[in-house]
Formats: structure tokens, C-alpha cells, sequence
């Protein structure tokens, strides 16, 4: 190791912990950035200067990720290790706008960015800021967020990264869109279902490029595709649609007698490093102009996790106490990979130039994607006590979204005929290689039909993340197969730096629609979901009341950002019972009433839905007979009714903090007896159980069954007039 000054030290390593010698041939290949001023990328990939600068800037980010995670003794240093130096590839090919599914790769990421001067949009000017900022509040959350500048995506759960590659493709044609893959998680089976579905609606835009780190461990053991040999997981690519496949195998340049299938290059001599990089450099550079060239292609990187930094295998994933800056082997790791002052300020330069800039100004992300004006929405206002389906009036809505943005994509599983929504596809027609005018189908359309709950939301909720207008619609009862990417996107948007369109959602068929059908499709505890997450801040479920209702909920959502905006409605005709203004003044406060009847005492009935305010408007009926008023309320927005203090909304970056206050809750919800109604969880009524100050009690679904009707389902679950009036008589003592 070499005693540096501290006047040759660029700034931004202050805190830097350990200092190297100049590397081998520095003065023949580091004289200057080869990413020359006024450039954006490397000329040429099989340069040797390109080469070695890339290698460098491989090894600085192996060791930013070792010295961050071990300045904490926590968090994932070992699988980004693996894909280093494809990750500097990129770079220096001028591609930023990358992804990934592996959210443990989060550390290095971080150091990608902190390179190239992203993270100088967040106060983190130096590697002591980028130490003291990592998993902390305001930070650099343990796996990557919504609020990073230059990062284009959360990544969380695995199987979910390469949906927001696909989005970006769809959005921005002619932008490659790289995003990383773990070992470990291809054995999540959306992935290659949903990249197989896709590229089938779009074939055109293979302007996306998986990349498999393949580095033979997954987070505590070898993983599941470890035993595959080259050719097998050729095969199986290829097997999946893929025209090309581009295997690196650490393994060809292995020169320092390593076991095993699985080698750590950084082990290798000097001239089989730069060989090993020349040849992923070369790989990443023809895989990329594949797949910017119509050629649905994967770059395959196979190298052992850990390399270059303090543990080897699934040894290396992550950090635990005691894992600190002054350990034996995080210092030796560190100072073997340690850079002089002078391969830093290379480093930086070239990233600096590299794409035109820092990710946090080029990357797509980082503007907001200009959106087609949808002038007045063609809003049809239905006579009260007229018979409508609420879904299908909704539905003729979509038609003129899609008419007027031609980036608007509607995702559906189950079939949108089935959920009375078929005037979707007519308008839109569904995205299918087969022209067949009886099904609406066509290969360029607007609705977009995998069999897979997960890649409907993928896409859906990831375009919106990336700027673009979507809709995701889905039966009730199969929506619980999606929701982990909504949840991400939704927690994503609320932390964003920038407006988009809000993430929506229509889900029909509730379960007391599906009575033959039985228990398989009646599950309403998807609801406990959205309850949960309304107090994030930015979630809102919403319950319109009927086909007018629906309506102006539509067009509420429309023009709100970074929010996460459900409607659940019922597919069957059914009364209408309010305006639209009466809508309107529901989303502002949450609930409006429908109907009140006097009497000596006066039950409040809290709804949710639309088919269950059929049994409460009865037992008003019944309660009047008795001389017992009522008021009948529809809960439209349940997150409007909760007090400023139940929700995070001032965490949210577009903050709403419209509440109902005290004496409008009063007025809603005031009475002697409060009795909630819902036919799915009954914690969508908390926000009324928490302020209100009467008896009350609630009513909600239990458990499902086969019944012949929406009544009978009802009344297995307890949802019945009689028992509504006997319940509110007791309460009255």
C-alpha cells in the first residue's frame, strides 16, 4: 500500500479507508479518460485503455460496496461483487437506465450511482457521506427505493425487476434497458413468463436486455440452477424465446487453479483479468446492439459470488455484526482491492462523461414522460333509480383514454368480457400475433391478456411508475397474485422525486357475485390488503356507489400522480342512487348519505359496496316500521374518514391531507347506533370504528361458499336485514 497526500486525493474520496499502488500499466492505459470530453462512451470495446479503465472502474465498485456495507456490518456486498464488471460495461458503453430484479444488489448500485455524481441530488458529495448515508432515514435504504436520483426502479421482491425493464422498452424506443437477474431468484416463475408474453405483444421492442448473474449461490446456500451446465442453461434460454445467448464464463480465463465450475476472476493474473474483461466488455457491447436492434437477447455472466470481496459463496451475501471496517479479512479485502487517488479521478471522469452525464439527469426516469391530453372524459350521467352495470359505464371510459393516449395499456388475466367489460377491448382491441375480429384481437392494441395476475400488474403498475397511463383490472379473487409489484409501486410513488400517473386498479366480481362458482372465487380478504396499506398515505381504495359513481372515481384517479388508486365494482345491473356531484363530494369526504329516515333514535348505517346497500335499505325499511329512524351512508373512500394523525401522508411526496374533519364526521356518521356493512374485510371500516363515539358493530364476510344467489351468499355470511334491525335494537338497549 502507497501513502497518499492529501492534496492529490480527489475530493470526493474523503473517507476513503484504504489507498492502493498504481495497478500494472497504468502509464501505458490510464493517462487519460477514454471517455474523451464531449464523448459519451467508449469508441471502441476491444481497446485496451477501454478495457483496463473498465476493470478499474470494476474494482472501484467492489470496494465502495465492501467499505458501505461493512461501515454498517450490514447489508449485501457478495452477488453484486459477481456482475462488477458488467456493471462497468454498461457504464462505459453509455447505458445508465438500468434495472434490477436483485434487490440485494442495492450496495452496489448505490456505488454505481455515487460514481458518476448522482447522489451529490441528495447531499452525498463523498465516500464518507455515502458510508454515514447507507441504511439509514433519508438514505440509502437497504434495498433500492423510489427516492434514489439515477435509479430507475424499487427492487424488493424477486421476479419483479424485469417488468420495469419491459415498461421502460414499451415507453422509450431506441433506449436499451438493462436489468440484472440473480441466480437465485430465476427460480421465481414470473419471470421468464412474463419477458415470453410480452415480447409476444411486443415483438418490436426487444429493447430490453436480461442479464444473468450467474454466480452459483443464492442468499444462504448454491442455487437452484447451480448444477446447470453451460449448454443447459444456453438451452433453456433459447427454450424461452430467446434468439440469442451470450455466455461469459469466468472459468475460460481461469489461470490460478480454482475448483469448481463457479472461479473469482480477481484471483486471476493481471493480463487474464483484462482478458476476462475485453471479453464481457465485447459481450455487453454485441448484446446490447442486439437487443437495440430488434433481437430479443440475454447476456449471461457466470462468475463466483463474493468476487473480490471478503467471503466467497453464499458465505458472502451478506454482512452481520461484528463484520466491521476493522475486521481481518474486510481489511484485506479492501486493501487488495484498494485504488490510488489517481485510478479514482479516472474512474469518476469517465463516469461522469459517460451517457451524457450523472444517471440522476440523463436517466428516463429522472423527467416526467409527457402524457396525451385527454381533454373532458364523455362523463354519462344515468337517472336515478335507473338499472345500470357499473363496470361496463367505467369501461366505456377506458375506450376514450386508449383512443386518446396511444402509450395507455390495459392488463387483464381473466378476460374483460367476463368481468362486463368487453367495451374495452372493442374499443381498444386486445394485443394477440392473430387478427380475429370476432374476439376483438389484433397484434397492435391496448389490451393486454397474459394468464398470469403478476404480469398484469407488472406491467401495469411499472409503466405508470415510468410516466406512462395504465389500468389493471382483475377479478377480486385472483388480484392477490399481483399485488406485491402494485405494493412496491405504490410505496415507490410515495417516496418519488417526480410526478406520475397514479397506479389503478378496477377489480369486479366481488364475491357475492360468484356464489356458483363457490369459495374458489370469492376471496374479499384481498381487501385487508388496501386497508393495511391506507395509511401509507398515498393508497386509496375506493367504493362507488353505482354506474355514476364509477365514473367520476375514474375520472378522479385519472388526475392524480404518485398514487395508488383501487375501484371495486360489482358486474351486475344495478339502482342508481346518486349524482355525479354527490360522487364528487364523497371522494372529498370519504362517504355521502343516501337516504334518512326520523324516528325517536337513529342507526347510522356505514356501507361499503354497492350490492350490500340492497339488505341495509331494507332494514331502514323495517327500523322505520318500528319508529326507529335511520341514515344510511355510502363509504366511497374509507381513507378520507381516518383523522390526519392515522396516516402517513405527510411522508408522501405528493401529500394529500384532506380528511373529514370532526363535525363533518359528526354529521355523516352521528347517531345513537352505528352499524358497519361490508361484504368484504371489515377492515375497510376501521376509520369509522376508530372515531365514532356511539355503540356499534359490524358486519362483514366470514368465509365462502356455493349459493345460487347474491342473497344467499350474504346470508351465510350474516349480511341481512333481520339481523341488521335485531342487532341495532340491542345496541339500543
Amino acid at each position: 500500500m502507497t501513502a497518499v497526500s492529501t492534496q492529490s486525493v480527489p475530493a470526493f474520496c474523503e473517507g476513503i479507508k484504504h489507498f492502493g499502488d498504481l495497478p500494472p500499466d497504468f502509464a501505458a492505459h490510464g493517462q487519460g479518460a477514454v471517455i474523451a470530453p464531449g464523448q459519451t462512451a467508449i469508441a471502441n470495446p476491444s481497446d485496451p485503455a477501454a478495457v483496463y479503465q473498465t476493470l478499474l472502474a470494476a474494482d472501484a465498485l467492489r470496494y465502495l460496496t465492501l467499505q458501505m456495507t461493512a461501515s454498517k456490518e450490514s447489508g449485501h456486498p457478495g452477488g453484486f461483487a459477481s456482475i462488477a464488471e458488467a456493471i462497468a460495461a454498461l457504464v462505459m458503453l453509455g447505458h445508465k437506465n438500468i434495472v434490477t430484479e436483485v434487490g440485494h444488489h442495492a450496495p452496489g448500485f448505490y456505488s454505481n450511482v455515487f460514481l458518476d455524481g448522482s447522489l451529490e441530488a441528495m447531499g452525498i458529495n463523498t465516500v464518507q457521506d455515502l458510508c454515514d448515508r447507507f441504511r439509514e432515514t433519508h438514505g440509502l435504504l437497504g434495498h433500492l427505493s423510489g427516492q434514489i436520483p439515477g435509479l430507475l426502479a424499487p427492487a424488493g421482491p424477486l421476479g419483479q425487476g424485469q417488468h420495469f425493464a419491459m415498461a421502460g422498452a414499451k415507453l422509450h424506443p431506441g433506449v436499451l434497458f438493462p436489468v440484472t437477474i440473480g441466480d437465485g431468484g430465476l427460480g421465481e416463475p414470473y419471470i421468464m413468463s412474463s419477458i415470453a408474453h410480452f415480447n409476444t405483444a411486443y415483438p418490436s421492442a426487444t429493447n430490453f436486455l436480461p442479464i444473468l448473474v450467474w454466480n452459483g449461490y443464492s442468499q444462504e446456500h448454491h442455487s437452484m440452477v447451480s448444477t446447470k451446465s453451460n449448454q443447459a442453461m444456453i438451452d433453456y434460454w433459447r427454450g424461452n424465446g430467446f434468439q440469442e445467448v451470450i455466455l461469459v464464463d469466468a472459468k475460460d480465463f481461469e489461470d490460478a487453479n480454482q475448483p469448481g465450475d463457479y472461479v473469482d476472476s480477481t484471483a486471476f493474473s493481471f493480463a487474464q483479468r483484462m482478458a476476462f474483461t475485453q471479453a464481457v466488455l465485447e459481450a455487453t457491447d454485441k448484446a446490447a446492439k442486439l437487443a437495440l436492434g430488434g433481437t430479443l437477447t440475454v447476456l449471461i455472466v457466470k462468475q463466483l459470488k463474493g468476487a473480490g470481496v471478503h467471503k466467497r459463496g453464499a458465505q458472502s451475501h451478506n454482512l452481520y455484526p461484528g463484520d466491521s471496517l476493522t475486521r481481518d479479512y474486510i481489511v484485506s479485502a479492501l486493501t487488495t482491492r484498494a485504488l490510488h487517488p489517481d485510478a479514482w479521478n479516472l474512474v469518476r471522469t469517465n463516469y461522469e462523461r459517460a451517457a451524457g452525464g450523472p444517471g440522476a439527469k440523463v436517466a428516463v426516469t429522472e423527467k416526467e414522460l409527457p402524457l396525451a391530453d385527454l381533454g373532458t372524459l364523455p362523463l354519462n350521467e344515468f337517472p336515478v333509480g335507473d338499472k345500470q352495470v357499473a363496470t361496463t359505464a367505467m369501461g366505456a371510459l377506458v375506450g376514450y383514454v386508449g383512443q386518446q393516449d396511444p402509450n395507455f395499456v390495459v392488463t387483464n388475466a381473466d378476460g374483460n368480457a367476463a368481468s362486463g367489460i368487453n367495451n374495452i377491448n372493442q374499443a381498444l382491441k386486445i394485443i394477440h400475433p392473430t387478427t380475429d375480429a370476432t374476439y376483438f384481437q389484433q397484434p397492435q392494441g391496448q389490451v393486454y391478456e397474459p394468464l398470469s395476475e403478476d404480469a398484469c400488474a407488472g406491467l401495469a403498475a411499472a409503466q405508470a411508475l415510468f410516466g406512462g397511463r395504465t389500468l389493471w383490472c382483475s377479478y377480486e379473487s385472483f388480484a392477490i397474485n399481483g399485488l406485491p409489484i402494485w405494493q412496491t409501486v405504490t410505496q415507490a410513488m410515495a417516496e418519488l422525486r417526480r410526478a406520475t400517473p397514479s397506479t389503478i386498479t378496477l377489480f369486479t366480481a366481488g364475491a357475492l357475485e360468484q356464489g356458483r362458482n363457490g369459495w374458489t372465487h370469492q376471496r374479499p380478504e384481498v381487501e385487508n390488503y388496501f386497508a393495511g396499506m391506507m395509511r401509507n398515505g398515498n393508497v386509496f381504495p375506493l367504493f362507488p356507489t353505482d354506474a355514476n359513481g364509477i365514473q367520476v372515481c375514474y375520472d378522479w384517479a385519472l388526475g392524480t400522480v404518485n398514487k395508488g388508486v383501487t375501484i371495486t365494482a360489482s358486474k351486475s345491473p344495478l339502482s342508481i342512487r346518486t349524482t355525479f356531484e354527490q360522487t364528487r363530494q364523497a371522494l372529498a369526504e370519504g362517504a355521502v348519505e343516501l337516504a334518512s329516515t326520523p324516528g325517536d333514535k337513529t342507526v347510522v348505517f356505514a356501507v361499503i359496496g354497492d350490492m350490500t346497500l340492497i339488505p341495509v335499505f331494507e332494514a331502514a325499511e323495517q327500523l322505520a316500521s318500528a319508529g326507529i329512524g335511520s341514515r344510511v351512508v355510502s363509504v366511497v373512500s374509507p381513507r378520507q374518514l381516518y383523522r390526519p394523525t392515522d396516516v402517513a401522508w405527510d411522508m408522501c411526496s405528493e401529500p394529500d391531507s384532506n380528511f373529514l374533519d370532526d363535525a363533518g364526521f359528526e354529521r355523516l356518521f352521528g347517531g345513537d347506533v352505528v352499524i358497519g356493512v361490508t361484504g368484504g374485510s371489515s377492515a375497510m371500516l376501521e376509520p369509522v370504528m376508530l372515531r365514532s363515539t356511539a355503540p356499534c358493530d359490524t358486519f362483514a364476510w366470514k368465509r365462502g361458499e356455493t349459493t345460487a344467489t347474491a342473497g344467499q351468499i350474504m346470508a351465510l355470511n350474516g349480511i341481512t336485514a333481520e339481523n341488521f334491525v335485531n342487532r341495532a335494537k340491542a345496541l339500543l338497549g
